[in-house]
This record gives C-alpha cells, structure tokens and sequence, in this order.
C-alpha cells in the first residue's frame, strides 16, 4: 500500500489532500489501487467517481469494463465506468 492510497482511504484526513492522493494515484498509472477505491464501500461517492476518472485517465479500459460488470459496485459507478 502507498502513502497516496493511505491517505485516499482515510476519513480523518481532508478531502482536498483524499482527492489529490487519488490524482497523485492516477499520475503514478496505479489501476488497481483505483479499482480498489472505486469498489471501496466506505469511501464516498464523489472520491469513487475520481477514482474512475483516474482510470479513465490511466487508459484502464479492462478495469472500467471490470467495474462496470461488477454487481457488488453501486449502479451509478457501474453505469459511470461503462460511459467512459
């Protein structure tokens, strides 16, 4: 696990530094760390949703195919992954 992950997932810290850790995530090409946080129930919609934008970003396509078929995922982050 890195630092950037840590703090993504950690309630205590802001969510300016949560949102800059999942884009630090995206820069560093981590897919599967994003497609843990996007799964990650205790995680926010809106930093679930960056998540999959880092992805994007990434070029991940087989992750955001994975998301999108994933029932454990919530219906807005599949239908979000698929769009993408």
């Amino acid at each position: 696990m890195t630092g950037a992950f840590q703090r993504a997932v950690k309630g205590n810290v802001a969510r300016e530094r949560r949102e800059d850790a999942i884009d630090t995530l995206a820069t560093d090409g981590r897919v599967r760390d994003l497609a843990v946080l996007v799964r990650t129930r205790g995680l926010s919609g809106g930093l679930r949703r960056r998540a999959i934008d880092g992805l994007v970003r990434c070029g991940a396509d087989e992750a955001l195919e994975a998301i999108a078929a994933d029932g454990s995922v919530p219906e807005e982050l599949r239908r979000t992954a698929e769009r993408r």
